[in-house]
């Protein structure tokens, strides 16, 4: 690829991966890198071995938080081609938080080419099992040394893959979940629509004392009034009513999810009446005391789809659908990870294929 430098490693040994490859914990041989400056703009591109970062103590990212990340996945198809789910979507993502941070955006489709050739000469380590993917991570951060407020001026930009196993690995169960009324995670207008670091570190004390308690995540109200149904941790969340399927719309205080838009695009596709409007939970109580809540999922990339069996919030327990799978959750999640391990048509046009390369020059 131009403007692309190669270091490819030599490996002697074959890739063994474990029986149980848990989530983000095992890391490919090689990263794409490549660095940003006022006078150059993006440059120095290079795939390389993976290698511990080199950073001085003042770089700024470290003390201010500038910094973003992404998160999208390749699979290895039952016809051996090798996809990546909704590339171009991710990269949009990624630099609409790069524009609300400051930060440079990046060109998307060189972004493409050097992400495809990256999981190509990895490709090796894509495991095949169903629940499996190869998991991606883009990150962006300001480099300079300087400790001050204000944007950096240079920035480095890699790509890191991770082959990983299913984000629960107990399958897919109803999850339990607790609404949280006791600390906000973000404020519409603020940093919530971006992936970056600062929006997890402030879920951090909420999702422990959760975890504490035997909830596997929590369900964030929104920061202002503390009375409107936003997302759930690592999700964006569904809440099939009688007459409706809705999902909080996007307020600037929501990540907008890509697994998310690609499950409104299928119940929109079946015909299914799906709503994004604002959902407050006192409108959830008086629908699941009526019996009209007929089942609660949430979507991200990590975990596809992911049944709620039980939702807590203040002295209210409320039960979904007996606690059992959903049956809208498992027909989408059929779908999706269809589409994405090359079992049904991708008659969305979701998949980028990988081409093997057969020749890189060093």
């Amino acid at each position: 690829m131009k403007n692309v430098t190669y270091q490819i490693k030599n490996r002697t040994e074959p890739i063994v991966l474990p029986e149980e490859l848990g989530f983000g914990q095992i890391f490919t041989d090689h990263v794409f890198e490549m660095d940003y400056t006022p006078e150059k703009g993006w440059h120095n591109a290079i795939i390389k071995p993976l290698e511990k970062l080199s950073l001085h103590p003042a770089a700024m990212f470290i003390h201010y938080g500038q910094a973003l990340f992404e998160g999208l996945k390749a699979f290895k198809s039952a016809s051996e081609d090798v996809v990546i789910f909704r590339v171009e979507k991710h990269f949009q993502r990624l630099n609409n938080s790069a524009q609300r941070l400051c930060m440079p955006t990046v060109d998307i489709d060189f972004a493409i080419e050097a992400l495809k050739e990256l999981v190509s000469i990895d490709r090796n380590w894509i495991p095949t099992k169903k629940g499996e993917a190869l998991y991606i991570r883009p990150f962006m951060y300001g480099t300079d040394e300087v400790l001050g407020v204000r944007p950096s001026k240079s920035y480095k930009f890699i790509i890191l893959l991770s082959p990983v196993g299913a984000y629960y690995p107990e399958g897919f169960k109803p999850v339990k979940i607790l609404v949280q009324d006791q600390f906000v995670r973000a404020v519409r207008k603020g940093l919530g629509e971006c992936k970056t670091p600062g929006n997890y570190a402030a879920s951090l004390l909420a999702s422990e004392l959760a975890r504490q308690q035997g909830f596997s995540q929590v369900l964030w109200l929104d920061g202002i009034e503390q009375r409107f149904i936003e997302e759930v941790g690592a999700m964006n969340i569904f809440i099939r009513f009688k007459d409706e399927v809705v999902t909080p719309k996007l307020t600037g205080g929501i990540l907008h999810g890509v697994t998310r838009a690609s499950v409104i695009h299928i119940l929109k596709y079946w015909g299914v009446n799906i709503t994004e409007r604002l959902v407050s939970i006192d409108e959830f109580l008086d629908q699941y005391k009526a019996g009209n809540v007929l089942e609660v999922f949430g979507s991200g990339t990590a975990v596809v789809i992911s049944t709620i069996g039980e939702m807590k919030y203040k002295n209210h327990k409320m039960i979904i659908n007996n606690g059992n799978n959903g049956e809208l959750a498992l027909k989408l999640f059929e779908e999706i990870t269809s589409i994405q391990y090359g079992l049904v048509a991708d008659k969305y046009n979701w998949l980028t294929k990988v081409e093997e390369l057969s020749l890189i020059d060093s």
